[in-house]
């Protein structure tokens, strides 16, 4: 009986946790951008409307996506983010984050290509994001393979040959969950091969 109880009240916990935590993130999240639109639903509407934030936080970024999906508003947005990078402090913040928000893309070419398995001397096979292939003087085809070490955010770039590159059949969606739970999302049994799936 008791680890049956134990065993229960573990798996209620680690099923509750992540749950309130997610609610308690999500309530914040819109309390906060709720309160920055307080004082132009009291203007416009002559009342407090909830989910107003909300709705002006979908309305902006549609707007802001929608311009940067062609090519006049490409052009404007790299021009103001070319005026902003001269300002010393937001050219410090902006630059990494827009890579790293910039890896996760599905749209970005420059984001992470493919997950990867590559031999480390020190860590033996490690679990990667193939970012790069480049050639390199007499080596010849190099890859460059970021490994996250903490997070997604922090990680060391591994350079190898490209024939020392294995892919396993895990699309960039998938890396990501195994490394943000610490490989309990890996699947069962992984395939793995020196071309891409």
């Amino acid at each position: 009986m008791l680890p049956w109880l134990r065993r229960t009240l573990v798996t209620g916990f680690f099923v509750t946790v992540p749950l309130a935590v997610s609610l308690i993130a999500l309530v914040w999240t819109f309390r906060l951008i709720d309160g920055l639109t307080h004082g132009l639903s009291v203007r416009v509407f002559g009342a407090h409307v909830p989910g107003l934030g909300i709705a002006v936080a979908i309305v902006v970024l549609l707007i802001v996506g929608a311009v940067a999906r062609n090519m006049l508003g490409r052009r404007l947005l790299a021009k103001g983010e070319e005026l902003l990078m001269h300002v010393p402090f937001f050219s410090t913040v902006y630059s990494p984050v827009k890579q790293l928000l910039a890896a996760f893309s599905p749209d970005n070419e420059y984001g992470f290509k493919h997950v990867v398995l590559v031999q480390d001397p020190s860590r033996g096979t490690v679990l990667g994001f193939l970012t790069k292939e480049f050639a390199l003087n007499k080596e010849g085809d190099m890859a460059a393979v970021y490994v996250p070490t903490n997070h997604l955010y922090l990680g060391d770039i591994v350079i190898c040959r490209r024939d020392q590159l294995s892919f396993p059949d895990l699309t960039v969606e998938q890396g990501i969950r195994i490394f943000l739970t610490g490989g309990m999302a890996l699947p069962g049994q992984v395939r793995s091969g020196h071309e891409r799936g």
